[in-house]
Protein backbone atom coordinates (compact mmCIF):
# COMPACT_ATOMS: atom_id res chain seq x y z
CA UNK A 1 0.00 0.00 0.00
CA UNK A 2 3.13 2.24 -0.60
CA UNK A 3 1.92 5.54 -1.89
CA UNK A 4 -1.33 5.42 0.34
CA UNK A 5 -1.61 7.66 3.87
CA UNK A 6 -4.65 7.39 6.64
CA UNK A 7 -6.28 10.56 7.38
CA UNK A 8 -8.45 11.45 10.03
CA UNK A 9 -11.47 14.11 9.46
CA UNK A 10 -11.74 15.08 12.94
CA UNK A 11 -14.39 17.04 15.09
CA UNK A 12 -13.07 19.78 17.41
CA UNK A 13 -11.04 18.62 20.30
CA UNK A 14 -13.43 18.38 23.36
CA UNK A 15 -12.44 17.89 27.09
CA UNK A 16 -12.95 14.76 28.90
CA UNK A 17 -13.91 14.43 32.20
CA UNK A 18 -12.71 11.69 34.66
CA UNK A 19 -15.16 9.85 37.22
CA UNK A 20 -15.02 12.81 39.21
CA UNK A 21 -15.48 15.41 36.97
CA UNK A 22 -11.78 16.66 36.56
CA UNK A 23 -10.85 17.70 32.87
CA UNK A 24 -7.90 15.35 31.15
CA UNK A 25 -7.56 17.50 28.17
CA UNK A 26 -8.68 17.90 25.13
CA UNK A 27 -9.36 14.83 23.27
CA UNK A 28 -9.66 14.49 19.28
CA UNK A 29 -12.80 13.09 18.26
CA UNK A 30 -12.69 11.57 14.82
CA UNK A 31 -15.78 11.37 12.62
CA UNK A 32 -14.51 9.39 9.29
CA UNK A 33 -11.33 7.71 8.32
CA UNK A 34 -10.03 8.45 5.07
CA UNK A 35 -7.12 7.49 2.51
CA UNK A 36 -5.72 9.96 0.50
CA UNK A 37 -2.46 9.34 -2.16
CA UNK A 38 0.61 10.66 -1.06
CA UNK A 39 2.05 13.47 -1.86
CA UNK A 40 4.61 13.33 -4.98
CA UNK A 41 7.78 12.57 -2.99
CA UNK A 42 6.40 11.45 -0.14
CA UNK A 43 5.75 8.47 1.49
CA UNK A 44 3.81 10.17 4.89
CA UNK A 45 2.28 13.54 3.60
CA UNK A 46 -1.16 13.07 2.53
CA UNK A 47 -2.08 14.79 -1.29
CA UNK A 48 -4.52 17.67 -1.28
CA UNK A 49 -7.73 15.28 -1.62
CA UNK A 50 -8.85 11.93 -0.37
CA UNK A 51 -9.95 9.25 -2.82
CA UNK A 52 -13.02 10.01 -2.15
CA UNK A 53 -12.57 13.65 -3.17
CA UNK A 54 -12.46 15.52 0.36
CA UNK A 55 -10.09 18.12 1.04
CA UNK A 56 -6.74 16.84 3.20
CA UNK A 57 -5.93 20.55 4.68
CA UNK A 58 -8.00 20.26 7.79
CA UNK A 59 -7.77 16.44 8.31
CA UNK A 60 -5.06 14.83 10.30
CA UNK A 61 -2.66 12.16 9.56
CA UNK A 62 -2.87 8.67 11.55
CA UNK A 63 -0.24 7.73 13.39
CA UNK A 64 -0.52 4.29 12.29
CA UNK A 65 -0.19 3.93 8.35
CA UNK A 66 -0.45 1.00 6.67
CA UNK A 67 3.01 -1.24 5.58
CA UNK A 68 1.95 -2.69 2.48
CA UNK A 69 2.23 -6.13 4.55
CA UNK A 70 -0.64 -9.08 4.97
CA UNK A 71 -2.75 -7.01 7.54
CA UNK A 72 -6.29 -7.06 6.10
CA UNK A 73 -7.46 -3.48 6.80
CA UNK A 74 -5.37 -0.48 5.88
CA UNK A 75 -7.31 1.58 8.78
CA UNK A 76 -6.94 0.95 12.50
CA UNK A 77 -9.43 -1.70 14.18
CA UNK A 78 -10.73 0.63 16.76
CA UNK A 79 -12.08 2.75 13.74
CA UNK A 80 -13.86 -0.16 11.69
CA UNK A 81 -17.04 1.97 11.96
CA UNK A 82 -15.85 5.09 10.68
CA UNK A 83 -14.44 3.99 7.29
CA UNK A 84 -15.38 6.35 4.24
CA UNK A 85 -17.00 3.44 2.34
CA UNK A 86 -15.65 5.15 -0.95
CA UNK A 87 -11.96 5.73 0.42
CA UNK A 88 -12.28 1.81 1.16
CA UNK A 89 -13.90 1.17 -1.80
CA UNK A 90 -11.08 2.76 -3.57
CA UNK A 91 -8.18 1.25 -1.45
CA UNK A 92 -10.10 -1.78 -2.37
CA UNK A 93 -9.89 -2.23 -5.65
Amino acid sequence: MSGMVVVYEVDEPVTAHGSAGTAHGGEVVVRRVHAAPAAPGSTSVPGPRTFCGRDTFAMETASRQPDGGPSPAWYAPEYAGRVCPACDEAVSD
